[in-house]
């Protein structure tokens, strides 16, 4: 059986990192505040290596006046990467009598080995803004009081195998 899995592209809500209301702690990732778009200048770049080939655009972005205003760019208005991962089982069953078998299975995760990679930064204060600096499995959590899975059974890890045996009788 042979499955090909392609995700949708999540949105990523931009902000500009700065805390818009004194005595709060909603600077970085965790700011409220969106920033306002500048006109005629592309949201996204395509410099080469960038991861996913793309990264978000700094300059298309700009800190609204006064700080406490809120930007006019929409929430969730871009788009982080998509993911394509391509699974495959294969299981052979071997009778030896009525009741006894042995059945082998091989499953392939990502068998193609597709990079898949997490979110790009979100907020402008950042130096690293727009780029994806994870892989797509290491960015969705990775188990214990974080949440989620271990990376290495997330969707968008990178290529693994899982081989079994199993006697019934």
């Amino acid at each position: 059986m042979c499955l090909n899995r392609r995700f949708p592209t999540p949105p990523v809500n931009v902000v500009t990192g700065q805390n818009p209301y004194a005595g709060s702690v909603l600077a970085g990732q965790d700011s409220v505040q969106r920033p306002d778009v500048v006109a005629n200048v592309p949201f996204y770049l395509s410099p080469a290596g960038a991861p996913g080939g793309k990264v978000m655009n700094p300059g298309a972005f700009s800190t609204p006046v006064p700080a406490t205003a809120k930007g006019d760019l929409g929430r969730n208005a871009l788009r982080g990467f998509g993911a394509t991962q391509w699974d495959i089982t294969v299981r052979r069953q071997f009778r030896f009598t009525e009741r006894l078998s042995l059945q082998a299975r091989g499953d392939f995760f990502n068998i193609l080995n597709h990079p898949n990679f997490g979110s790009p930064i979100n907020y402008l204060s950042s130096p690293q803004f727009g780029q994806a600096t994870m892989m797509l499995n290491n960015s969705l959590g990775s188990g214990g009081l974080s949440g989620g899975l271990n990376p290495l059974y997330q969707v968008g890890g990178p290529r693994s195998i899982q081989l079994a045996l199993k006697l019934q009788f």
